[in-house]
């Protein structure tokens, strides 16, 4: 990523300037993204090829302001941090929301600053954490809006849970090894192709606000700020796009039809 790039990087995110290599820089730089950059998998729905290269990804979220999945928005995210001279490299892990792992199928960050190891993500649907998390053990780590905690599994490694009321749900667990290029091809050519991925069997959605969260699944828009939550179904191509610009700033060339074949499927 050069400084014309980089620039324009940081336009599409709202920042007028460099964020310092510090502590204070890393969380702007995550919170900007997270609410400039819509979580999305149209295309993916589409049955579009999902690039994962440099310009892939930039031309898609940059130049054409589309969002993306996590391979697409953490990819983008991780050749920042280093276009910035942040130490950082990619991890993935596995996905436990349905109660049993997916494979190696989510990209993250880590960055290491001034000693202390940071897990950066930006791109875990409506669960993303809405500031960079420091990895401390058993610790309870909160947002503004959000409580996390990092705890020890025997078999995957470190286990990222996120308090759900009263329990802790576990979301995703990764551990430190190294990633390649290859490992990331393998991930996203599963995610975006599969019959089994859930990015292939709905249409999906989020984008972070100041109080709350906005996410689409299907043709459920939900908004949420603070404790409250506004639902709203979609009821027909013109409504869907329209809701789909004003709340994620989208402007697809997604067939209706590849969208609407998924509502209402159980």
């Amino acid at each position: 990523m050069n400084s014309d790039t980089l620039t324009q990087y940081l336009s599409r995110i709202g920042l007028s300037m460099s964020p310092e290599v510090s502590t204070q820089g890393l969380k702007a730089l995550h919170i900007s993204q997270h609410r400039a950059v819509p979580f999305e998998n149209f295309d993916v729905i589409a049955g579009k090829n999902i690039e994962t290269t440099a310009n892939g990804i930039f031309n898609k979220v940059v130049t054409r302001e589309r969002g993306g999945y996590c391979f697409e928005l953490n990819g983008l995210m991780l050749r920042v941090l280093l276009a910035l001279g942040f130490e950082a490299r990619a991890l993935l892990g596995r996905v436990h929301l349905s109660g049993e792992p997916t494979g190696r199928g989510h990209q993250t960050s880590l960055v290491t600053l001034d000693g202390q190891q940071w897990l950066v993500d930006v791109g875990f649907g409506s669960q993303t954490p809405r500031h960079p998390l420091p990895l401390k053990m058993d610790t309870e780590l909160c947002t503004d809006l959000q409580t996390f905690r990092l705890v020890s599994h025997d078999l995957y490694g470190t286990m990222l849970q996120v308090r759900d009321q009263d329990n802790w749900l576990d979301l995703y667990s990764f551990d430190m090894e190294e990633v390649c290029a290859g490992d990331i091809d393998y991930g996203n050519h599963f995610t975006s192709t599969s019959p089994n991925s859930v990015f292939t069997s709905a249409s999906i959605a989020s984008i972070a606000t100041e109080d709350g969260a906005i996410t689409l699944l299907n043709d459920l828009l939900k908004i949420k700020k603070g404790d409250q939550i506004t639902e709203i179904k979609l009821s027909d191509e013109f409504d869907y796009f329209k809701q789909v610009k004003l709340h994620f700033g989208l402007d697809l060339d997604v067939p209706y039809q590849k969208i609407a074949q998924h509502f209402d499927v159980k």
